[in-house]
C-alpha cells in the first residue's frame, strides 16, 4: 500500500475542499523513553518495534496554513521563507499532497520552540501540528487516533504528539498500517521532572531516517533490538503504573544507550555524541554515585534530557545552570 491509499483508507471520501481560509494548531515535543529505531515499511513508516515517550507541553510547534491563489506553496520556518526546493520544503510539499487537489496552495508558517533537526524531536511535532492545522482548514472532524495515523506519515514519532503524558506507540501486525497507532496511557506522574540540555543546536549530520536504516541493514547487533525493546517496554510500564522512578529512568537511559550502540556498530558507524555529550554523562554517573538520582536519555542528535523527581531540581540547576526544566504533567490538558 502506497501513502495516498492509506490516507484513503483512513479518511474514506475526505474533503479536499477548505471549510476556511487559513487554520493553525500547536502540537508538543515528545521525547521516547523506549525508541523508536527501525521501520518495517519504509513507505508508511510501521516501526519494527513498539515504543514509549514523554510529551513536554509547552515545548513544539505551531503551524498556521493560509490558502493562497499563487502557483506554489510558500513555507516559512521560524521566520525565515524557504526556497521550495530545501530538503525540509519538499517534504512538507509532498506531505501536503497527499490531501489536496493539485490547483490548491498554502501559505505554511511553522514555528518551532526547539532547535530544528537538532534530534530534538521537531519533526515530530512539526507534521502533528501540520496534521492538526489541516484537520481545521478541511473540516475532517478526525478523533485522535485517526490524527495519530495520519501524522505517522510525515514523521512515525509525530503519531505519539496528541498527547499530554506517556505515550505509547502500538507497533501493530497488518499490513496496512492501520492498527499501528499511538495512544496515551492515563498514569499522571506530577513529581516527575525532564530537563532538556541543549548542547549543540546545529543541524546533525545524518538525519535519522538514513541513520536507522544504516543501522538495521549493517549492524550486527540489530537483530536483538525488537527483544530488547519488548523488555524494556514491559519494564516501564510496570514502572509507570507503580511510580518506580529509579526503574523507570535507569531503563530509559540504558534503552537510549543500547539504541546508540547499534549506531555505533553500523557500517559506516554513526555518532550523535560529541565532547559535551560524553562529559554530561559522565557528570549524570558520577551525581548518581554521590547519591543524586538523576538518569538521562538522547535521541539521534548530541543534546541530552535528564529524568529526575521535583524535589531534586535545585540541586541539578546547581550543577546544570543552562537546565530547562520541563514540568510533564500540567494541570491543563495541551491546547490544540
Amino acid at each position: 500500500m502506497n501513502k495516498q491509499a492509506f490516507v484513503s483508507s483512513v479518511l474514506g471520501e475526505f474533503s479536499q475542499t477548505p471549510a476556511t481560509e487559513i487554520a493553525s494548531a500547536f502540537a508538543p515535543t515528545n521525547i521516547a523513553l523506549c525508541k523508536y529505531w527501525g521501520k518495517r515499511d519504509v513507505e508508511l513508516n510501521l516501526p519494527v518495534t513498539p515504543s514509549l515517550s514523554l510529551t513536554l507541553p509547552e515545548k513544539g510547534t505551531t503551524t498556521a496554513l493560509t490558502v493562497i491563489d499563487k502557483a506554489q506553496d510558500e513555507i516559512v520556518l521560524n521566520g525565515e521563507t524557504l526556497a521550495n526546493d530545501t530538503p525540509f520544503s519538499r517534504r512538507i510539499v509532498d506531505f501536503l499532497d497527499l490531501f489536496r487537489k493539485a490547483s490548491l496552495h498554502f501559505h505554511i508558517d511553522t514555528r518551532n520552540n526547539m532547535p530544528s533537526s537538532a534530534g530534538l524531536a521537531s519533526s515530530a511535532s512539526g507534521f502533528a501540528a501540520l496534521v492538526d492545522a489541516l484537520n481545521s482548514l478541511f473540516g475532517w472532524h478526525l478523533e485522535d487516533r485517526q490524527l495519530s495515523l495520519l501524522a505517522r506519515l510525515g514523521s512515525g514519532s509525530a503519531c505519539r504528539s496528541f498527547w499530554q503524558g506517556f505515550v505509547e506507540w502500538h507497533r501493530g501486525e497488518q499490513a496496512d498500517g492501520l492498527d499501528s497507532y499511538a495512544e496515551p496511557i492515563s498514569t499522571i506522574w506530577p513529581e516527575l521532572r525532564l530537563g532538556v540540555l541543549i548542547l549543540d543546536d546545529r543541524v546533525k549530520p545524518i538525519g535519522s531516517r538514513k541513520a536507522m536504516l544504516r543501522c538495521q541493514k549493517t549492524s550486527c547487533y540489530y537483530p536483538a533490538w525488537p527483544d530488547k525493546v519488548d523488555r524494556d517496554l514491559k519494564t516501564l510500564k510496570q514502572a509507570i503504573q507503580s511510580k518506580d522512578f529509579e526503574s523507570l529512568a535507569e531503563t530509559s537511559e540504558n534503552n537510549a544507550l543500547a539504541m546508540h550502540a547499534l549506531m555505533f556498530t553500523a557500517m559506516p558507524p554513526i555518532s550523535y555524541w560529541t565532547p559535551a555529550t560524553q562529559e554530561v554523562m559522565q557528570k549524570v554517573w558520577w551525581l548518581r554515585q554521590e547519591g543524586l538520582p538523576v538518569y538521562f536519555t538522547q535521541d539521534a542528535g548530541p543534546n541530552i534530557k535528564l529524568l529526575f523527581e521535583e524535589k531534586h531540581t535545585a540541586a541539578l540547576k546547581e550543577h546544570f545552570p543552562q537546565l530547562d526544566v520541563v514540568v510533564p504533567f500540567l494541570q491543563r490538558e495541551v491546547d490544540r
